[in-house]
């Protein structure tokens, strides 16, 4: 069984991407066959406690996200995209490190559906993307990585590791190919 992972895919978030039209519209063509299809969409957002209790003086990007205030504190900070809007019937996860299952009661929720392919979408391609791709292949999940699913601030960053990078693990493909094959 297979599920779709719709990760960072926060407002905030989505913000910091520039020309992210495109990003929203195709991720939202994934959410739409994926249920229709009866394929479990799991959202994954990154969120702290009040007064980041959670962050290690260690983590220097969490550091920088601490230094930027409440941004990812409580509801607000890990509020959906609204054009990406979550129903009563999927899932969401809370993660406090950058990959999916760090932090997180993801893992569960994967064996609990007996869920054992990963079709992966999110913010950012070099963040939560590498990371979960790394960990869910040492977990031995099938993985997809959705290419036009994903955005990263660093273009050539992005296309290096969906053309270098993840096809050593995973399925790179487009939405539309995604698509096809769930006719």
């Amino acid at each position: 069984m297979e599920a779709l992972l719709v990760m960072d895919m926060q407002s905030l978030i989505v913000g910091m991407i520039p020309d992210s039209a495109s990003l929203l519209q195709n991720v939202r063509k994934a959410i739409d066959v994926a249920r229709a299809k009866k394929i479990p969409v799991i959202y994954v957002t990154v969120a702290f406690r009040p007064g980041f209790p959670d962050v290690s003086p260690n983590n220097r990007m969490f550091q920088a996200i601490k230094g930027m205030g409440a941004v990812f504190a409580g509801p607000e900070g890990a509020a959906i995209h609204p054009d990406l809007k979550p129903t009563e019937n999927d899932v969401i996860v809370i993660k406090r490190r950058v990959s999916a299952f760090a932090g997180s009661d993801l893992e569960v929720v994967l064996r609990s559906q007996g869920i054992q392919h990963l079709v992966l979408c999110g913010i950012a391609t070099s963040g939560v993307v590498l990371s979960t791709v790394r960990e869910a292949a040492d977990r031995d999940y099938r993985l997809t990585v959705l290419s036009d699913g994903c955005a990263d601030r660093e273009p050539d960053v992005h296309d290096l590791l969906l053309t270098k990078v993840f096809p050593r693990q995973a399925d790179v493909i487009t939405v539309e190919e995604w698509l096809a094959g769930h006719p």
